[in-house]
Parts: C-alpha cells; structure tokens; sequence
C-alpha cells in the first residue's frame, strides 16, 4: 500500500519539465503545448523551454519550419524532471517548373535570345526616387495636411507662412489624421498577430468562435497595444494575449477555474 501511495504521489502530481529541442534548422520559437494541462510557452533561441506536466499529458510541438510531434510524458521524464525532443524539418517541394527562355550562362548569347526592351528605372535617367515603404492613403495625407509647429509664426516676418498646417491644425484635421493612421496601424498589427498565432492561443484559451474576432479587437483597443506587440517576439506577445485573455472573460462576466 504504502508503494502504491508514494507511486501516486510521485507521478499523479504536476511538475515544471525541462525540455530541450534538438533540429537541423532554427529551434527558437517553437510553440509548446500541453493539451492535456492546457498550457503553452516557447523555446529560446537555444531550443530550451519548460512547462508545467505530469504522467501521460501529451505535448505538441509545432512550428513553420518543422513537422508537427506529439510526445507524451512518460514515467523516465517525470523521474528525471527533463526531456528531450528532436524535430524534422519541414520541407515543401515542388515539381521543377521552367518558366521562360532557358539560359545557358553565356551573356552574349543569352542577351541576343531576351524578347522585348529591358525594363528602364529612375536610376538609369539620373532621377532621384524613393525606395522606402509605400506609405497608405492615410499617411499620404497626413504628410499633405503637414503639421502645426510654433516657430512656424516666425514665417510672419518674411511673409512665408505655411497655411496649410496651419489651417489643418486650427480645423482638427491634422490630429483626425494621426487618429486614423494609428487605427490603421493596429488594425493591420493585430490581423497579422491573430493570423500567426491565434490557432495555438485559443487551444490553451478557449474562447467560442464567434468572440475570437472581438478578443482581438478588445486587444487592439488596449493604449499599450503597439508598445507590447509591435516588434515583439512571439513570446511576448503571447504573454499580453494571456493577460488580456483574462480581462476579456472578467468583462464578459466568466467564472475562472
């Protein structure tokens, strides 16, 4: 009896596992899961993590880059509180595809088999262009209304005053503008977050379908939104998730379990 009990004690309980992800390509941010316990994390760049498990919890290990495994946790884990997982790599292939004239290497030859004119650049007649990011409607008349700035009086003197940020400002367009640019920018940001990482959220945080969409929503309200997502790891993101996750079922008047 007493062997049964310590056996019990021993692998019934919860535990903090150290893993350790072993893969030919990139092992950092590689999504945990425990299905069973219904918690997640991430690997470090060194492909370490640890999550919380006990006896038989199944794990699942996903990514873009690699196959996805499910290990179970076994008495061996359990005793050595460690465990070590080694991931296949992902890879797509696609039927060989030739896409126009076939070249050989030769420049001279292959020039004289090109159809039609080489495409012309602002470079190649001397003009000056942008190569930066293509600003949205928005920015663009952001960047015409212009901006209000004190020392834009000084232009009295001289007779040069700026109307336009002037008058834009005075009306309240320009800050109509910076607000719909913002709102833009978290629109987009949160779109891009619920596309790469909604799937392996909801299944720790179970949400029904039709509020998922308002969950990222509620998030994207949130003042600290850009700071805590914008240029953020996976991770981190996901810790906001996590703590927005249970405002939302406060407001939504959920008991927690």
């Amino acid at each position: 009896m007493f062997v049964l009990i310590g056996f019990n004690s021993v692998y019934g309980q919860s535990i903090e596992l150290s893993g350790k992800i072993e893969s030919k390509t990139n092992s950092e941010n590689i999504h945990v899961i425990n299905k069973s316990a219904k918690v997640f994390t991430i690997t470090d760049r060194a492909g370490r993590f640890r999550i919380i498990a006990k006896l038989n919890d199944t794990l699942t290990f996903s990514s873009i880059q690699h196959k996805e495994k499910e290990v179970v946790v076994l008495k061996e884990h359990i005793s050595s509180e460690a465990i070590l997982v080694k991931l296949e790599e992902q890879i797509n292939t696609l039927e060989e595809v030739v896409v126009g004239k076939v070249l050989t290497g030769d420049l001279l030859s292959d020039i004289k088999n090109v159809e039609g004119d080489p495409p012309i650049n602002f470079y190649d007649v001397g003009i000056p262009g942008y190569t930066g990011k293509p600003a949205t409607q928005s920015e663009r008349r952001l960047s015409e209304a212009g901006e209000f700035k004190p020392k834009m009086l000084l232009g009295t003197l001289t007779g040069g005053i700026p109307l336009n940020p002037i008058l834009n400002g005075i009306s309240g367009r320009t800050k109509m503008l910076k607000k719909r640019v913002e709102l833009e920018e978290r629109e987009k940001l949160m779109r891009s977050i619920k596309a790469r990482l909604s799937e392996d959220f909801f299944v720790s945080n179970p949400l029904k379908d039709d509020l998922k969409m308002d969950f990222f929503y509620f998030c994207a309200d949130d003042t600290d939104f850009i700071k805590h997502c914008k240029n953020q790891t996976d991770f981190k993101v996901l810790i906001f998730l996590r703590m927005k996750y249970e405002q939302y079922l406060d407001n939504l008047g959920y008991e927690k379990k």
